[in-house]
């Protein structure tokens, strides 16, 4: 596996976002659906990586800054066919890694509150991440479930 950064003008990049936009969006109600579009991702505050397995994306992250010290994980996705075979969580921790380089203090997510995202909120439980406020600009709705790491603890802060 091999995850480079950038890459948003690559078509193969480019469609696994669209079907994560896509198919998170269906996933949430209306108003409540914050995945970037490919171009939110292009905003000089958000870094994105995407994993390789040879020719084919497999797995998408981006990490926004949203203060000197805070960042927001955005845009995670792995293809159905690399689930529970640990893409996903090399990326997590690369994210992590590039978190610590600029460096961020904690890191934060947005995520749907419906079953569909439920893989999701376990995935993130088990790399140390605890259900949170709101945060940044977000606001409190039921169909979101915000989630926080400190990076120096592993815990929440």
């Amino acid at each position: 596996m091999l995850i480079t950064e950038g890459q948003l003008d690559d078509p193969r990049v480019q469609a696994l976002l669209a079907h994560h936009f896509t198919s998170a969006r269906a996933q949430t109600a209306p108003g409540s659906a914050h995945a970037l579009d490919l171009s939110g991702l292009k905003s000089p505050d958000i870094r994105f990586w995407s994993v390789w397995d040879e020719e084919s994306v497999v797995a998408i992250g981006a990490l926004k800054r949203i203060s000197q010290s805070h960042g927001e994980i955005k845009s995670m996705h792995t293809v159905q066919s690399h689930r529970r075979k640990g893409t996903g969580s090399l990326l997590l921790r690369h994210i992590f890694d590039e978190a610590r380089q600029m460096p961020l203090a904690r890191l934060s997510l947005e995520t749907g509150s419906w079953p569909y995202f439920l893989p999701a909120h376990a995935f993130y439980k088990r790399h140390g991440f605890v259900e949170c406020p709101p945060f940044g600009n977000y606001v409190a709705d039921p169909n979101s479930v915000f989630m926080t790491l400190d990076l120096a603890t592993g815990s929440k802060r």
